[in-house]
């Protein structure tokens, strides 16, 4: 009696996510913030459907001044001595992948850096001004959109498979290291969020690859508060096998969550090519198997690693990255918990807490790269 009752439960409240993936196909999607100083030209560009690349790709020209020009200490970075470039590639799948470099223009690089970006995120936005902050620091930085998310094509935030996309993120950053230019160079991993579990699985498929890894609020396991109830995540993985691109993961809200001072939190909507939506179905699921994954393979990660994390994330886990810190066979880890700092430790913190963090990236990065030649 119990097994049918449970049963019927489960097939009401499937039958309610698919009722409502129906009305997802059919809603407009909400209109964006009205941002300060955006005329009505602009907001037409801000309200169209994200979905694809060619809207996103609107939205970033016509908005990339704009976005440069806000009152963040990332933005701040002065640009001479660099050498910036962007382009797009069609990689072996035959879809089109944004990059983009940051070089020092007079010197040679210490080491390259190699930009996993988190979830919903680009490379043109807060990654821009961390890539800047580094470059002048005599790093060469590279970073890359995954496929689906910002500039690059592919249906918005969609994940079909982590490990495809880990896949992906080898191959476009195998290819930069491949160049005669910086074949000498160490070359690091440096993941956020997200991007750390991208990081992470990287370093698993190939292990003895690359220097070391810098980790800022590694996707190792996301927060209990983040993640929704067991009995409502089973529903959802089954659904996800029949709508598998809508839009129903509930979630709260990612800014107010990961942003600790008010005023950078107010910022965020300048990201105007983020991903704003719920989750879809299937990337929530992919994500949720990743973690699950890392937490088991903690043992497995054997370079030298920096982990750095807020003690109040409210997004990532800081336990399992205490865990990764003591359960990694590497001989050359450290950790570095950030009393009352956030998720976002380079974008969503005050000054002096950025500026910290930053300056204990670089002492790592110097001790790592040194006696290094092109």
């Amino acid at each position: 009696m119990a097994l049918k009752s449970s049963n019927l439960l489960r097939s009401h409240l499937f039958d309610g996510f698919l009722s409502r993936g129906r009305r997802e196909k059919r809603k407009v999607m909400a209109k964006p913030v009205r941002l300060k100083g955006v005329d009505d030209e602009l907001q037409k560009i801000l309200d169209a459907n994200m979905d694809e690349a060619p809207a996103r790709r609107r939205a970033r020209e016509a908005f990339k001044k704009f976005q440069l020009g806000i009152d963040h200490i990332l933005f701040k970075t002065p640009i001479d001595g660099l050498k910036m470039n962007e382009s797009y590639q069609v990689n072996s799948r035959g879809l089109e992948i944004f990059s983009k470099s940051w070089l020092p223009k007079t010197s040679c690089p210490k080491a390259m850096v190699f930009f996993c970006h988190g979830y919903g995120d680009t490379c043109t936005f807060f990654v821009e001004g961390i890539a800047r902050k580094l470059a002048l620091c005599g790093y060469g930085v590279f970073a890359m959109d995954y496929p689906g998310f910002g500039l690059s094509e592919g249906l918005h935030c969609y994940i079909p498979s982590f490990d495809r996309l880990v896949d992906y993120v080898i191959e476009q950053y195998s290819k930069v290291k491949e160049n005669p230019e910086f074949r000498t160079l160490p070359s690091f991993l440096f993941g956020q969020s997200m991007g750390g579990a991208v990081a992470l699985k990287v370093h698993l498929k190939q292990p003895n690859a690359w220097t070391g890894a810098c980790l800022v609020a590694p996707m190792c396991k996301i927060a209990a508060d983040m993640v929704p109830p067991w009995i409502v995540q089973q529903i959802l993985i089954g659904v996800a096998n029949v709508l598998p691109k809508q839009k129903l993961v509930p979630q709260k809200d990612l800014a107010e969550a990961a942003f600790r001072d008010i005023k950078k939190r107010e910022l965020t909507p300048y990201n105007v090519i983020a991903y704003k939506d719920k989750p879809r179905l299937w990337t929530a699921v992919e994500m949720l198997r990743t973690t699950n994954e890392i937490e088991k393979n903690l043992e497995k990660v054997s370079l030298p690693i920096l982990i750095l994390h807020g003690e109040n994330d409210a997004v990532t886990d800081p336990s399992v990255s205490r865990a990764l810190y003591e359960k990694a066979r590497s001989s050359d880890k450290r950790i570095i918990i950030y009393k009352d700092a956030g998720h976002s430790l380079l974008e969503g913190e005050p000054d002096d807490m950025i500026l910290r963090v930053f300056s204990d990236i670089i002492s790592w990065l110097d001790e790592h790269s040194s006696n290094t030649a092109c």
